[in-house]
């Protein structure tokens, strides 16, 4: 298949540095900067690209919740040239307070309006072990579902029925495979016709070694896998898929160019794939480093280093947003 004939992709970034954990926190974020970088990724005005964003709800009077409510901090700030907005509701309530999760919200989409093309229901649920992801948080699957049943209703009676609703997961293995089947059993047929589409946040290369010049087929089989084992037998297999995370951090032992080889060799798969997997976009995780001159894994994620230098990789997802967007 010829770049000419692959399916058109909605591209996005994150347009922030801290990735959940403040510590890693480096120098802040330089709006301007920031805006002229997403520029150059768009391309002309007009043309469909996502903000991608976050927004947390943390019980109020949450003292013990450190992690920074929205991040990027006022992310409404790089919607210019008609850039949408791709935002995550996050769930973080201790006490499992479902109805001010829904409030909450609802609260998001009063706010935004037009501007919110796709809301994502919680942050990686099916993931339990981590304060950062919702699956740490109790009755999260029952917040989910409550959550998109919110989300519809609010956008239907707000005059927004455009708005894309959808929730994610990481790459499910082994037991992990029955999480959306749960989910759909749990929320029935309602669930099923209110979701829009499927988020996945994954890595590859990243927390598990795959030597290069097996890169691409595992991806594949990862894509193919997920449909087929994960969605389809939870019924959901009819549903658009969004790359909704990926990256990989450049840092010791971790050299720049390669980042844009897997950059580059990830969105090809994804475009080649996206006829037969279903997939509509992807979005890059993140624009800039968190802290560059930090040797932790989650230090130097960025297509730009901390100071907005661009990598190498930078230039390469810009020429691919150039040859494949929608």
């Amino acid at each position: 298949m010829t770049s000419s004939t692959r399916p058109r992709l909605t591209f996005g970034i994150y347009p922030g540095s801290l990735l959940g954990d403040v510590e890693l926190a480096g120098p802040p974020d330089r709006p301007d900067l920031i805006n002229q970088a997403l520029d150059q990724l768009q391309g002309p005005a007009g043309r469909p690209f996502l903000v991608h964003a976050y927004d947390i709800y943390a019980d109020p009077g949450d003292a013990v919740h450190t992690t920074p409510r929205r991040s990027p901090a006022d992310y409404e700030r790089y919607l210019g040239r008609g850039r949408a907005l791709d935002l995550v509701a996050q769930y973080h309530s201790r006490s499992g307070d479902i109805a001010g999760y829904c409030a909450f919200i609802e609260r998001l989409i009063d706010r935004h309006g037009a501007r919110l093309a796709s809301l994502q229901v919680g942050e990686e649920p099916n993931v339990t072990g981590d304060a950062n992801l919702d699956g740490a948080y109790p009755r999260v699957a029952e917040a989910l579902i409550a959550g998109v049943h919110a989300a519809k209703e609010k956008a239907r009676r707000s005059g927004h029925p455009g708005l894309r609703v959808g929730c994610n997961s990481t790459p499910l293995l082994g037991p992990a495979t029955g999480f959306f089947a749960g989910l759909t059993r749990a929320g029935g047929e309602r669930l099923i016709a209110e979701l829009d589409y499927i988020g996945l946040d994954f890595f590859p290369d990243v927390f598990r070694p795959i030597a290069p010049d097996r890169l691409e087929p595992v991806v594949q089989g990862l894509l193919e896998g997920h449909r087929r084992d994960d969605l389809v037998p939870a019924g959901l297999g009819h549903l658009p898929l969004v790359i909704t995370e990926h990256g990989w951090p450049t840092g010791p032992g971790r050299p720049a160019g390669r980042q844009a080889e897997v950059v580059a060799a990830v969105i090809d798969v994804v475009a080649r794939s996206a006829e037969a997997v279903n997939i509509t976009g992807y979005i890059h995780h993140a624009l800039r480093d968190a802290r560059s001159a930090g040797p932790g894994l989650f230090c130097q994620f960025g297509l730009m280093t901390d100071d907005y230098a661009a990598k190498p990789a930078f230039g390469v997802y810009r020429e691919l947003i150039n040859e494949l967007s929608a």
